[in-house]
This record gives C-alpha cells, sequence and structure tokens, in this order.
C-alpha cells in the first residue's frame, strides 16, 4: 500500500481527485440532511401521536388537533333543510377526514426526501467509485507499473464514494420505511379519532333537535 495513505474518511476525502471530493460532499452532504429529517419526521410522529391519544381521552383539543375539530365544528353549524342525520354525520366526517389529511401530510414534511436520497445515493456513490477506478487506469498507463502502491489512492478512492453512498442511503430507507409506518398507523389513529368527535357532535341535544322531523321521516322505515 501507498506510504502515508490515510484510510480515515477525513483522509481519503483529502487524498481524492475533485471529482471524487465532489461525489463524498454531495454525499456526506445527504446524510446529514438525511438525519435531520429522520429526526423532524420522529418529532412530528410523536407529537401528533400524543395530541390524538390526549384527544381521544377526552380532554381539551391539544393545539395541533384543533384545524381537525374546527372544520367539524363549521359543518355543524352549516344548516341544510331537509338534512338527515346520516347526512349529517357524512358530512362532519368527510371535512374532519380532509383536515386530517391535510395535516398528516404537512407533518410528513421531508418523508419524500428521505426516499429519493434513499434511491439516488447509491447511483452517486457508485459514479464516484467508477471514478476511482479510471483513475487507478489512468495512473496504470502514467507509470507503465500494475504494482498495489501505482493503484492504490484510485481503488481507496472508489471504495470510499462507495462508503459514503452506502452511509446515505442506508439510514434514509430505514427513517423512509419506519416513519412511513409510524405515519400510517398514526392516519388510523385519526381516523378513528374523527369518528369519535362526529358522533360526539352529533350527540349535542341542540344538534340532534335541528331539523328532527325530516331526519325522523327520512330514517323511519
Amino acid at each position: 500500500m501507498q506510504q502515508g495513505l490515510d484510510l480515515s474518511p477525513l483522509g481519503l476525502f483529502l487524498e481524492a481527485s475533485l471529482v471524487g471530493k465532489a461525489v463524498m460532499a454531495v454525499l456526506f452532504l445527504a446524510s446529514l440532511w438525511s438525519w435531520v429529517l429522520i429526526i423532524e419526521g420522529r418529532v412530528s410522529v410523536m407529537r401528533l401521536r400524543s395530541a390524538v391519544r390526549k384527544a381521544r381521552a377526552g380532554g381539551e383539543i391539544p393545539k395541533p388537533l384543533l384545524g381537525v375539530v374546527t372544520a367539524g365544528d363549521e359543518e355543524v353549524r352549516r344548516r341544510i333543510p331537509g338534512e338527515t342525520v346520516g347526512e349529517l354525520r357524512s358530512r362532519i366526517s368527510d371535512a374532519m377526514a380532509r383536515a386530517a389529511r391535510d395535516l398528516l401530510t404537512r407533518s410528513e414534511g421531508g418523508l419524500p426526501n428521505l426516499a429519493v436520497v434513499s434511491s439516488v445515493a447509491p447511483f452517486v456513490g457508485l459514479f464516484g467509485t467508477v471514478w476511482g477506478i479510471m483513475s487507478s487506469f489512468a495512473a496504470i498507463g502514467q507509470a507503465q507499473d500494475t504494482s498495489l502502491a501505482t493503484v492504490a489512492p484510485g481503488i481507496a478512492e472508489a471504495l470510499a464514494a462507495t462508503a459514503y453512498g452506502l452511509a446515505a442511503a442506508i439510514p434514509a430507507s430505514i427513517g423512509y420505511n419506519r416513519i412511513g409506518a409510524a405515519f400510517g398507523r398514526l392516519g388510523q389513529d385519526m381516523a378513528s379519532f374523527v369518528e369519535e368527535r362526529a358522533l360526539a357532535l352529533l350527540s349535542r341535544p341542540a344538534e340532534v333537535a335541528r331539523d328532527d322531523a325530516p331526519r325522523r321521516r327520512a330514517e323511519t322505515p
């Protein structure tokens, strides 16, 4: 091996060619960005999960769910002559469900970007790998020597690019799948909350009594 070749991540970066440095820098930044997105995603899931649990337990509606609850309240106040109880319930549920989907979409934030990093980073690393191997062949041609000392820098650069690519792709892939699954479970809890909230709104005496006669006629078999 070439004397003085530093195999640390920083050493390999400093000894790489300009193209290799660019590839490693991009992958390093992508890895940092992935960790930021992972942390943000986990915090969002925990915050919303706690809010839904508190709301379903019958306590005060937490701030993150105020938009969902407001959507239901607005539909309750909107009067449609001759509407049945079932139609009112469906309208309330639909409005709250739309607000809940919008909330989940906003909370997911950079989740799609994790998918991009997990799928693109290996190919960027592969490009750095190919470039490092090409550099090794170029060094052999220039030195007319196939010794390990001649090819070691290019091979080291190639392997370093591969490692940087995996370091960015693996956490992004795991984070995307785990956080995506967590948001899926949270969506189910949110749907249950919407149904429970819709029933609670309909149980208000003032709302049940509103337009009660046409509803009873519509519901009479």
